[in-house]
């Protein structure tokens, strides 16, 4: 993987974007002091990538690993046997970040693909095409959700109103445009947004770092908090509703999110605001019936104990979980795609992703 120097474009984030033979990657753990890209050439740096956090966000990885994909088999070029050619590097990606299940969503459609083609098919081609198609189609979903969720924010209140979100959902975490951010990019748009209170999002900042970076760029007024003042900002400060993503979702509603989405539900709930997940449909894991069967992803205690290159290490043992569950009847409003999910349980989840659409 090369560092590269291309500015991102003004007008239009992207975190990901495929050029002939390259998957190039804005390095979030870069932002917002410098925009560098890191190109990426086979699967396993493509893993890389996504294991240190090159990209981030369910949705993003999810694409990142089917671009992968794509990647291998033209390091490949010809094969009798491409599952077995491929094997190594499938299982390579499905491991750099196990929660978020986009990730192994996006390599099962790539698998799927390559089942279907036939002997005398380029295959390097047509999974390149697949790895496209899901970009796109993430990008597509992501614009629904925003006219969807905006919809609802105005359903409950017309006038501009408070927001609050937490950690980074926006066009850094997914193929454009964002599924929370995205949300507030389109009630924005339709006057329904006064401020935007970001949580700083501990400890890798992508609150600070990435959501800021973001709505600067996109003119809409935002301020940074740290985490543990969502409460009292709840209290004081008119906030309506609290927007985030999701890295999973179960059959029953229960949502596995960055840490700290878990606290903001009950904070929420104890000061009367609604609570928003945004997620695509590829987020729902109708395998897993309920959020605690998820083994959280726990990181290295370094990222708690470095601080402006600063050691805060005394000897303490350090818990560093990256995601928390929500319950379910936490959660006012699930927006994916398909529809929108009022008051989730397992039969609600059941009838959207047997596409009986609620709305």
């Amino acid at each position: 993987m090369q560092p590269a120097t291309q500015s991102a474009t003004a007008d239009k984030v992207k975190a990901l974007e495929w050029r002939v033979g390259v998957l190039r990657l804005l390095d979030q753990r870069q932002l917002p002091a410098r925009e560098e890209y890191i190109d990426c050439t086979d699967a396993g740096q493509v893993a890389t990538a996504i294991r240190d956090m090159v990209v981030r966000g369910a949705p993003a990885i999810g694409i990142a690993a089917a671009y992968g994909v794509a990647l291998a088999a033209r390091r490949v070029g010809q094969s009798e046997d491409w599952a077995q050619a491929l094997k190594a590097d499938l299982e390579l990606l499905e491991n750099a970040r196990p929660t978020a299940v986009n990730l192994s969503w996006a390599l099962k459609l790539m698998r799927d693909r390559l089942v279907r083609l036939s002997a005398h098919a380029d295959v390097p081609a047509r999974l390149l095409e697949a790895a496209q198609s899901i970009h796109q189609s993430d990008h597509e979903a992501n614009l629904t959700m925003g006219r969807l969720g905006m919809e609802l924010i105005r359903k409950h209140q017309k006038t501009p109103q408070n927001l609050l979100t937490h950690c980074n959902a926006g066009a850094l975490a997914t193929g454009g445009y964002g599924t929370a951010l995205g949300v507030i990019r389109a009630a924005h748009a339709a006057g329904l947004v006064d401020k935007v209170f970001i949580d700083e999002t501990r400890p890798w900042l992508q609150g600070s770092r990435l959501t800021a970076w973001e709505l600067e760029r996109d003119g809409i007024e935002a301020s940074i908090n740290v985490d543990s003042a969502a409460g009292h900002l709840m209290k004081t400060q008119a906030i309506t509703w609290v927007i985030v993503g999701a890295d999973r979702i179960a059959a029953n509603g229960d949502v596995v999110n960055k840490i700290g989405t878990y606290s903001l539900s009950i904070l929420a709930m104890h000061h009367g605001l609604r609570f928003m997940v945004v997620a695509p449909s590829s987020t729902i894991d109708m395998a897993l019936e309920h959020g605690d069967e998820v083994v959280i992803e726990e990181r290295g205690a370094a990222e708690l104990l470095q601080l402006g290159g600063q050691s805060l290490d005394v000897g303490v043992p350090v818990f560093n979980p990256v995601f928390d569950v929500t319950p379910a009847d936490l959660i006012d409003a699930i927006v994916t795609e398909k529809g929108v999910i009022e008051r989730p349980d397992a039969r609600k989840l059941a009838d959207l992703m047997s596409h009986r659409h609620l709305h």
